[in-house]
């Protein structure tokens, strides 16, 4: 027998959903002490699964707290020239992040629904903070006398509902010749699909319809990390800028290499990517970018071998090293204390003009270009 869906509204504090982090950073209910429990409700997938993404929107609210009232971050809106009624997205930067002298730490993270200050949610939720949020790297980068700019490169668009439009039909239609009549009364697959769905349920939950505005030259996670390089890090006072980039995230490194080349090289000492899904190939980047990140960049990928043991590559770029673990997600945790490292060695080797250990180890792998 059909039964109604439960209405889709859900609490907007983590108080309201009676979790709370632990001192540990743990996600703990407040009365059981149990970790985050997915299937709420049996055989009722989508309420649970928004469920789950409601309580995703607050924990990336409580991440952006942690950064301003934790990490001492500034929220920064852009476009730096935004208009009162255009959207609008921000970044997080250290106090020092444009006028300090010495180095600069620029965190990019994958795609999907994390936001600043995030590398994955489903870490946050159902291990801890340290694991799954980029705030280890903010408070080690700042002990250690980076500035730290925290980029938001998935914030592309505010989503709006979408206005009511009425449409008058045609009370004479029945001139119609029948095939164009037919024509009109085959369902599109998706409506189909739609409908089915909530034939499963007696008084299914409708969604309101939303349509994306999207953020000016902030339009996509390349767009961004390009808009902040220009209007931010290639502004600082930095020598020497060093960047994290998980997943997606090295990607748009990567373009941001092929689209500001020489500043990028100018600027850059360093760049630690964490299981990265860039591809120099389908990405064209030139002999010289494919060169440069030879000699700095180095890739922390998902493997079961030890940390920082090498791993072949079948293309021509970086190094690729292990980063302790086959979990996608965990991989920058787990290169943690090897990223800041190689950050050092860079940095000595640039001032005393040798290669940094990890780069002259990894040397050993060798490189066909096709």
């Amino acid at each position: 027998m059909k039964k109604d869906e439960p209405p889709l509204d859900f609490p907007d504090t983590l108080e309201g959903f009676e979790y709370a982090f632990n001192e540990k950073g743990q996600l703990r209910h407040t009365k059981t002490g149990e970790p985050f429990v997915f299937n709420y409700r049996e055989d009722l997938h989508r309420w649970n699964q928004k469920r789950y993404e409601a309580l995703g929107e607050i924990i990336t609210k409580y991440v952006y707290e942690l950064l301003e009232k934790d990490c001492n971050l500034k929220k920064i809106s852009i476009p730096v020239d935004a208009t009162e009624s255009e959207p609008k997205s921000f970044i997080f930067m250290s106090e020092d992040a444009l006028t300090n002298p010495q180095k600069l730490m620029v965190l990019i993270h994958g795609s999907g629904v994390v936001r600043a200050g995030q590398w994955a949610r489903r870490l946050i939720i159902n291990e801890d903070l340290d694991s799954g949020t980029q705030i280890p790297f903010i408070k080690r980068a700042m002990e250690e006398g980076y500035g730290v700019i925290v980029l938001n490169p998935n914030e592309n668009y505010i989503e709006v509902e979408k206005p009511t439009i009425h449409v008058q039909s045609s009370s004479d239609s029945s001139d119609e010749p029948a095939e164009k009549r037919e024509r009109k009364d085959k369902v599109p697959k998706e409506t189909k699909k739609r409908r089915d769905f909530y034939e499963k349920y007696r008084n299914p939950q409708r969604e309101k319809e939303t349509m994306q505005l999207y953020i000016r030259e902030n339009g996509s996670p390349e767009e961004h990390a390009v808009y902040v390089w220009d209007h931010f890090i290639a502004q600082s006072a930095a020598e020497n800028v060093f960047f994290v980039a998980h997943s997606y995230g090295g990607l748009a490194f990567v373009e941001l290499m092929i689209q500001r080349e020489a500043d990028v090289k100018s600027k850059v000492t360093a760049v630690a990517l964490t299981d990265s899904v860039h591809n120099v190939w389908h990405q064209e980047a030139g002999k010289t970018i494919r060169e440069w990140m030879r000699e700095n960049c180095c890739n922390w990928v998902s493997s079961s071998e030890p940390l920082d043991t090498s791993v072949e590559s079948m293309l021509p770029d970086c190094p690729r090293v292990s980063a302790g673990t086959d979990r996608h997600e965990l991989t920058s945790w787990k290169s943690f204390p090897s990223i800041f490292k190689f950050f050092t060695e860079a940095s000595e080797a640039k001032t005393s003009s040798l290669k940094p250990a990890l780069t002259r180890r990894s040397h050993r792998i060798k490189h066909e270009e096709l």
